[in-house]
């Protein structure tokens, strides 16, 4: 196979691991510490030629491959492919769990609109499992609005586990009235429950059991300081 080829496959093949992983490519080149525009004129342009030595190990880890499927001499790629297994090892140690686009409102209320995952976001599979989680039955989205705060603040991340449990007092993701929503609940009486703003400029409301679908328990959040 001439260098050319060579090349051609590695750009080829560098596309199909970020649809895979469902990671732009502007993302992977700030990863390596270059421009956005780095990997795209890669694979688009054939610039530069072919990728820096470093460039493409660094990769090849993060996708757990070999080199060699990247564009490495093949004296070059023999070397990595036992890193690579290594690597694909650890990565087993990890679950990506599904980032959708859609936002749980923690304000007036948001329509839920298309759930194909948008990405992925990275947990430990051994916290996963110490907390009873299975990563199957979760989902991560954003929180919009502030009537959580100051529990959840506009523009958290929050994993949601969609496993079916009886319902008990805390922080869900719910559907009511045709809006996704993220709020406290806590039963009620005579079939009831009552669903609960953080923020106390926001009322609480007592709702029927059946008009409140139950999406999720909030798990886990994140966001910035």
């Amino acid at each position: 196979m001439t260098g050319t080829d060579l090349q051609a496959r590695a750009r080829a093949r560098l596309l199909e691991l970020a649809g895979g992983r469902g990671v732009s490519l502007s993302a992977l080149s700030g990863l390596l510490g270059r421009n956005p525009a780095y990997l795209q004129q890669f694979v688009r342009k054939g610039s530069p030629r072919k990728l820096e030595e470093d460039d493409r190990r660094v990769l090849a880890n993060f996708f757990g491959v070999s080199e060699s499927e990247l564009g490495a001499p093949a004296r070059a790629a023999s070397g990595s492919a036992v890193a690579a297994g290594g690597v694909a090892r650890a990565l087993a140690d990890w679950a990506d769990i599904p980032r959708l686009p859609l936002g749980a409102s923690a304000g007036p209320g948001a329509l839920a609109r298309d759930e194909a995952p948008s990405g992925q976001l990275r947990f430990s599979a051994r916290w996963l499992k110490a907390q009873g989680l299975d990563p199957v039955a979760l989902s991560v989205i954003a929180v919009e609005g502030d009537s959580m705060e100051p529990t959840l603040r506009d523009g958290d991340e929050i994993l949601v586990d969609r496993t079916p449990r009886a319902l008990r007092a805390g922080i869900h993701v719910i559907r009511l009235d045709d809006m996704l929503l993220v709020k406290r609940l806590e039963p009620g009486p005579a079939g009831t429950m009552r669903v609960i703003s953080d923020n106390p400029a926001y009322p609480a409301s007592e709702r029927a059991m059946g008009e409140v679908d139950v999406v999720g328990r909030v798990v886990w959040k994140g966001g910035r300081l």
